[in-house]
């Protein structure tokens, strides 16, 4: 199954190259893990950003997702959820790859927690959600 990124969230993403994510980011796509892909249709670009308040990275993603007819999108913005939402758009976010990974057995509990504690620092999370996450990894 082939993992893609619009080329504006290429740019968002590898832009700031001193930061981890950034590199291991980079990594995956030098070595061809993830794919890079241009957007057909910039007018629906401009509509999902106006209709839903969202930055051009998530409405690229999301438009990019609508070609190619992708199976699943990963995307933590609200509006970018609520969107895929009414686009009937499947879709997963971070915390639910991590839920999922320690219910698949991929990944032990230790590790879940301790990636809600830097998602927790660097996302923007409610608590309520992280809680919730961290509940069910312990189960």
């Amino acid at each position: 199954m082939e993992v893609a990124i619009p080329k504006e969230i290429e740019s968002e993403c590898c832009g700031n190259k001193a930061m981890l994510d950034a590199l291991m980011i980079q990594k995956a796509l030098d070595e061809s893990k993830i794919k890079v892909h241009g957007v057909k249709n910039k007018k629906l670009v401009t509509k999902l950003q106006l209709d839903f308040n969202m930055g051009k990275g998530e409405a690229e993603a999301i438009t990019l997702a609508l070609e190619k007819k992708a199976l699943l999108v990963g995307i933590d913005d609200k509006n970018g959820i609520n969107a895929c939402k009414l686009l009937n758009l499947p879709f997963t976010t971070a915390i639910g790859i991590l839920v999922r990974s320690h219910e698949k057995s991929l990944i032990d509990c230790n590790t879940v927690i301790a990636k809600l504690g830097i998602l927790a620092r660097h996302g923007r999370y409610k608590n309520s959600i992280l809680e919730d996450a961290r509940r069910r990894s312990e189960k």
